[in-house]
């Protein structure tokens, strides 16, 4: 077995870093950066994210677990009281994995340049930052509307209680194989119409986005951010990649959901009346 470990630079982060991997070497683990079997973060959800896209050629090698040094994250089931018990885990390994769906992210430009390709754990937003956007929306290269506003955000389902949450998407279960896309601050009048609501789309559809009017467009791919130059097209898909999480102690997605924006246990129907 190989692991490496990833850490955000807070203080806190660092030390239980830093015992994790002592707890590891004592039981014969190799740390492994290069080519590991397993990664690590220690911090929140950012940390895991940059861990993610560190290793993201190579997602058919690797799970991920997270150790989480502050609040609770949708990623996160650890904390560094039971540093033990994940190293045990780790050496009884089962090679067990929850899987989750990714986001394909691909852009095409319009004097010719390569196309780039990204994938997103939670979200891709395409958003102009001077300026309101306008952008032809396609799914399965059907036109379905001409969008103004800020932007438009498109999730995964383990991306939905993110940014996607923020701006009025819908949680959705990270088993369901879907893609949302939600808009940001649209344009609504007796002038210029939009659906204004966010949309779900099927494992055998795709969306494209295509800029009007605009040399440039501000491109985020979870927390990477990019300006890009002669966009012709943006798009976006379920992605054949998929990541990994060791199947450990995982804690189920509505108990995530509930401790992250409700903060207290449900209360039973008698306790209601």
């Amino acid at each position: 077995m190989r692991v490496t470990i990833i850490s955000n630079q807070s203080e806190k982060s660092k030390q239980v870093s830093k015992s994790l991997e002592d707890l590891l070497q004592e039981e014969g683990v190799v740390i492994d950066g290069l080519a590991p079997d397993i990664v690590i973060s220690v911090g929140g959800d950012g940390t895991l994210l940059s861990a993610f896209h560190r290793y993201a050629h190579i997602l058919d090698q690797v799970r991920f677990i997270g150790v989480h040094t502050g609040h609770l994250g949708f990623y996160t089931d650890w904390r560094e009281f039971n540093l033990a018990d994940l190293v045990d885990q780790i050496k009884n390994d089962k090679q067990e994995a929850e899987e989750y769906p990714l986001l394909d992210v691909r852009i095409s430009y319009q004097n010719g340049q390569e196309a780039k390709h990204y994938l997103a754990l939670n979200e891709s937003i395409l958003k102009l930052m001077d300026k309101t956007l306008v952008c032809d929306l396609f799914i399965r290269d059907e036109f379905f509307e001409r969008f103004r506003g800020d932007g438009l955000c498109v999730s995964t389902p383990t991306g939905s209680t993110g940014y996607n949450k923020s701006v009025g998407g819908a949680v959705l279960h990270p088993s369901l194989e879907a893609l949302q896309i939600t808009e940001i601050a649209s344009l609504n009048n007796r002038v210029f119409r939009t659906l204004s609501s966010p949309i779900v789309i099927s494992p055998n559809e795709w969306i494209t986005l295509k800029p009007i009017n605009t040399s440039s467009i501000t491109l985020m791919v979870d927390q990477l951010v990019s300006e890009e130059e002669n966009v012709a097209e943006v798009k976006l898909k379920i992605a054949k990649e998929r990541v990994s999480f060791a199947r450990y102690d995982h804690t189920h997605f509505w108990d995530r959901v509930e401790n992250a924006f409700l903060g207290v246990k449900k209360q039973n129907a008698s306790d209601l009346d």
